[in-house]
């Protein structure tokens, strides 16, 4: 019979706050940036599941990196005395509200649904997309829109080389769009030294 092992302790504060910081986690600013707070919580979230950290330590190790506005900010917010106390959801709730309201959802959305590559390469249009695209998921709620849609936003002379292939997933067709670039690019600079 295999030896019995204790559970494992419960988590503490002060442990959850060591091995967070020994992470070096990433500060908050606050302030309208969408796209910095989605990168900050990113990240958090990457930290919290490389730890199993426990739903009750969440809010108080992300406030931890409040900084600046974001501080003054959550001085404002926080519950007293008997109110509920403000859980990991609600905190990202209010932050994507406060910094992210409707009008400026709306631009950014535009933003995406009217992208094009233009003078851009293939790589930092494709960043550009994916940086984007975080504020409009339902516009891309299977990876078909999602591959059309990107599709849509490329130059012509790239999107006729794409003409009737499938693509099983979107990382396939960046690929693919990718190597047809520098086909492109190749065959422009051989035309031009001849």
């Amino acid at each position: 019979m295999p030896p019995c092992r204790a559970p494992a302790p419960e988590p503490t504060a002060i442990g959850m706050i060591c091995q967070f910081n020994k992470l070096k986690p990433p500060k908050f600013l606050g302030g309208a940036y969408p796209l910095r707070y989605k990168e900050w919580l990113r990240k958090l979230e990457n930290l919290f599941e490389i730890m199993e950290c426990p739903g009750r330590f969440k809010v108080a190790l992300a406030t931890y990196q409040f900084k600046g506005e974001a501080e003054y900010w959550l001085g404002a917010v926080k519950p007293r005395g008997e109110d509920d106390p403000i859980t990991w959801d609600r905190l990202k709730e209010l932050i994507y509200t406060k910094d992210y309201p409707r009008d400026v959802q709306t631009t950014i959305e535009r933003e995406f649904l009217s992208l094009k590559q233009g003078n851009l390469s293939v790589i930092a249009y494709a960043a550009r997309f994916n940086g984007l695209s975080h504020f409009a998921p339902h516009q891309l709620a299977t990876g078909e829109r999602k591959m059309d849609h990107f599709e849509q936003g490329l130059q012509g002379n790239i999107k006729s080389m794409l003409a009737g292939q499938t693509f099983e997933n979107f990382q396939e067709m960046y690929q693919r769009v990718v190597k047809i670039a520098r086909v492109l690019g190749e065959s422009e600079q051989e035309k031009r030294s001849c």
